[in-house]
């Protein structure tokens, strides 16, 4: 089993500005870590993570390329096929697309233009016809959402084919993975409930005849330097599916703290970790010289 470690910004990160992000991506490759991951929130400050991938594939040789992840409905399926397929393609196959339905946040669904009720029928089609726009030459689709008459797509991606991974831990969201998803990478969880999810993704794969490769079973993994804000905390409360104590078993408060939870995760079958500070530090290139001494140990 492959572990492998990526560095996440979150929805709330500034680090959209030229002069945070660039010596950051520079700092993330320099230091070894497998790959960056930016997340998608239309109305906060994080940039738009297609655009801010590309700039970092740009200055990069070996980073791989993540979204965590990359909201479905609401987008055009062929637009967003060759935008992945191009910058899969002109990295040089370094694209790690996590995508899901969205946040729960109305301010988005109106921001993508999405009806709530709607967003798991766009993403199930939606998903399906961009696996076929990657593969298939004369695509003709004519669904509930969608109509594509003899769409012929280039550049095809470089990666064949391109893994999609899926996020989420609800009963409906694991039972999505299996049936749609290359890999699980959920949030805000312990390693037992991890392991409890990842049983019902395989298990749901298996009803649909599909496999889904062990090792593409990861987490997101968020840590905080001090304490666990009372924003994330208040958060965490309201999501109300997760038995925990406290909010320190899903957030780790300080290095050591992550280590071991990531250690913990790494015991039931996770492999691939998504590490993200709640807080942004002031000096990014030392936050990951400390990272990178905790945790590159951990890979193997």
């Amino acid at each position: 089993m492959k572990v492998r470690i990526g560095i996440g910004l979150g929805t709330q990160t500034l680090a959209g500005e030229p002069e945070r992000f660039l010596p950051f991506v520079d700092a993330l490759e320099a230091h070894g870590f497998d790959s960056l991951w930016l997340s998608e929130r239309l109305t906060g400050p994080a940039p738009d993570p297609l655009v801010a991938l590309a700039v970092a594939a740009g200055r990069t040789r070996k980073l791989k390329l993540g979204t965590s992840v990359l909201v479905l409905p609401g987008r055009n399926p062929v637009v967003l096929a060759k935008e992945l397929a191009s910058l899969d393609q002109l990295s040089g196959g370094r694209l790690l697309p996590a995508v899901g339905i969205g946040a729960p946040v109305p301010a988005e669904h109106r921001a993508f233009g999405v009806d709530r009720r709607e967003r798991a029928g766009l993403f199930d089609e939606a998903i399906g016809l961009i696996r076929r726009l990657w593969s298939e030459d004369d695509v003709h689709h004519d669904g509930p959402y969608f109509h594509v008459d003899g769409v012929t797509l280039r550049p095809r991606p470089r990666q064949d084919p391109i893994d999609v991974w899926l996020g989420g831990g609800s009963p409906s969201e694991l039972r999505r993975t299996g049936r749609s998803g290359d890999g699980w990478l959920p949030s805000f969880t312990t390693p037992a409930l991890a392991a409890e999810g990842w049983k019902v993704v395989t298990a749901t794969a298996a009803e649909h005849g599909r496999t889904i490769d062990p090792e593409h079973f990861g987490v997101l993994v968020a840590y905080a330097r001090s304490t666990v804000p009372e924003r994330l905390a208040a958060l965490l409360a309201r999501r109300g599916r997760d038995p925990v104590a406290t909010p320190e078993e899903v957030v780790p408060v300080g290095l050591p703290a992550l280590a071991r939870l990531l250690e913990g995760f790494v015991a039931v079958g996770a492999s691939k970790f998504v590490v993200l500070p709640v807080d942004e530090p002031e000096d990014w290139d030392a936050e990951l010289a400390e990272l990178a001494a905790v945790l590159k140990p951990l890979e193997t």
